[in-house]
């Protein structure tokens, strides 16, 4: 019996705002980059922040989370990672690396109004559901 695992768990802040297209058959496919860091000392003992970017998309995703993913949003991210190749233009055969993201959800505090004494919290919200295969054939960028 073969067993395998594919799965990516991120905490980070969102780069830019997501980008929502549709594929030829109307499937919506967001993107959005989400950055990562990790923290270590260098050889003279001094700290470093290694940055990492991470690509992800995120398939049919809920209305409720499209406004929440904007430049620097902290997300925690759950899903799998998928490498998927095309030939560009030029003829030249080009490999793609992505998260592939099934489950998003926001830790930063809500906005609050300032008539509001308490300070509410975007918990227990998230997107959650099968990632649909798609023929690469279909996406709406490469």
């Amino acid at each position: 019996m073969a067993f395998s695992l594919n799965k990516i768990m991120l905490i980070g802040n969102l780069g830019q705002d997501a980008e929502t297209k549709f594929t030829t058959s109307n499937k919506a496919v967001t993107s959005f980059s989400i950055a990562t860091t990790n923290s270590r000392k260098d050889k003279d003992g001094n700290w470093v922040n290694d940055t990492t970017w991470h690509k992800c998309i995120s398939w049919e995703l809920s209305d409720y989370l499209k406004p929440l993913l904007v430049k620097g949003a902290k997300f925690y991210v759950e899903g799998r990672l998928s490498i998927r190749d095309y030939v560009d233009k030029e003829g030249v055969k080009k490999y793609i690396t992505e998260v592939v993201a099934y489950q998003l959800i926001p830790l930063d505090k809500a906005e609050h109004s300032s008539q509001s004494s308490e300070t509410p919290t975007r918990t227990g919200q998230f997107y959650d559901k099968p990632v649909e295969e798609t023929d690469d054939n279909d996406l709406p960028f490469n």
